[in-house]
């Protein structure tokens, strides 16, 4: 005997309903007059808010088009409106975010980033922020001129804001070809003030961390961090007090300034007390942070012999360490490992570069025996 199949008329009879009113806003907003596409815009915010399927429904009625048009309105409720129905149609749907930019909503966006009005502006950055999330859009959003306001909004916009701006910023910076823009619009000092500023180990603070890292890998990234008022200290200072990935990015940045030029950087990162932060994270850290800090720590220590380390003090200093990690029990052992396992590591580095050396030089350059 098969199985029966058993339908829900209740359940089909609200899909039907759902669907013609689905229909009936799109005609409202496609057809009525600023009143009608007002309310209908409200209307399909609600709906798409709490349904997934509503959102593709929306779409395949015809409604982004409108909608992105009502952007430009004079009038700020249609634009706040439409605003509001295009965020809650966009999350969690690929397609639609693809559409929206699609249909030419990008430049009203970025002028009401313009905006001083601070709810319009605020929506306009979370919608940035949404669509920016797809790989298709960011070209053309970089492209629109966005980037600088969402800079700005970094320092004068809400607390909100600012996060998206943050957020915004860092899904644009994974195409390489953002990052120019990111950094002529001078986003370092920002993002370092507002690191300054919040909790160290936050969610934004590992946003903000994360796109400081990627800009120091470039020279006018490094310099805005050395330039910028307690930049090397604030990244010191996360890597005392950040979450687990914060402090990776954080390393993460102080060695990209060290590989970058030591000469330069060396005494400025030793001068913000960072080798304690640096020595902890060597045990505590995750496994990327432990190698960064390993390999940040032998690039300070390796200095003209009057600026290098005293060994005492080094020992010191990892002594104390390890006593707050693995107690005064266990101290000594833990500390002479740490200083075996940073000793090896430089020595491996030391033959890494004898033996390249050795394999550049010419036959005539090789003194005979």
């Amino acid at each position: 005997m098969g199985e029966s199949t058993t339908k829900d008329p209740e359940g089909e009879a609200w899909n039907q309903k759902k669907q013609t009113l689905i229909h009936e806003l799109a005609q409202k907003l496609i057809n009525g007059d600023l009143d009608f596409k007002i309310q209908a815009a409200r209307d399909i915010r609600k709906l798409a808010k709490t349904s997934v399927k509503s959102r593709s429904n929306f779409a395949a009625a015809g409604v982004i088009q409108p909608l992105v048009s009502m952007l430009l309105s004079s009038n700020l409720q249609a634009r706040e409106a439409a605003l509001l129905a295009l965020l809650n149609l966009a999350v969690r749907n690929e397609r639609n975010k693809v559409r929206i930019v699609a249909s030419g909503a990008v430049l009203p966006l970025v002028e009401l980033l313009k905006f001083q009005n601070g709810s319009l502006r605020e929506l306009a950055t979370a919608a940035i922020l949404t669509l920016s999330a797809s790989t298709s859009n960011k070209p053309t959003i970089a492209a629109s001129g966005a980037i600088p306001h969402l800079v700005q909004i970094l320092s004068s916009g809400s607390v909100q804001g600012k996060v998206d701006a943050v957020t915004a910023l860092y899904n644009l910076s994974t195409c390489m070809e953002n990052l120019t823009p990111i950094l002529a619009a001078s986003a370092v000092p920002s993002l370092l003030n507002l690191l300054k500023e919040c909790k160290k180990y936050s969610k934004f603070a590992e946003k903000t961390t994360s796109l400081l890292e990627i800009l120091s890998n470039f020279e006018e990234g490094q310099t805005a961090i050395s330039d910028s008022e307690d930049g090397i200290l604030t990244l010191v200072e996360t890597i005392e007090d950040g979450s687990i990935i914060s402090t990776e990015h954080a390393v993460g940045a102080l060695l990209s300034l060290c590989q970058g030029c030591r000469n330069k950087y060396r005494e400025l990162i030793l001068k913000e007390g960072a080798i304690p932060g640096l020595l902890r994270l060597t045990v505590d850290g995750t496994l990327k942070a432990q190698e960064r800090a390993r390999i940040l720590l032998e690039l300070l220590r390796d200095s003209p012999p009057q600026k290098r380390l005293a060994t005492a003090v080094l020992e010191s200093i990892v002594y104390d360490i390890a006593s707050r990690v693995d107690g005064a029990d266990k101290a000594a052992k833990t500390a002479k490992k740490l200083l075996h396992d940073m000793v090896h590591r430089s020595m491996e580095l030391s033959m890494s570069r004898i033996q390249l050396k050795a394999a550049s030089c010419t036959a005539s350059e090789i003194p005979s025996a």
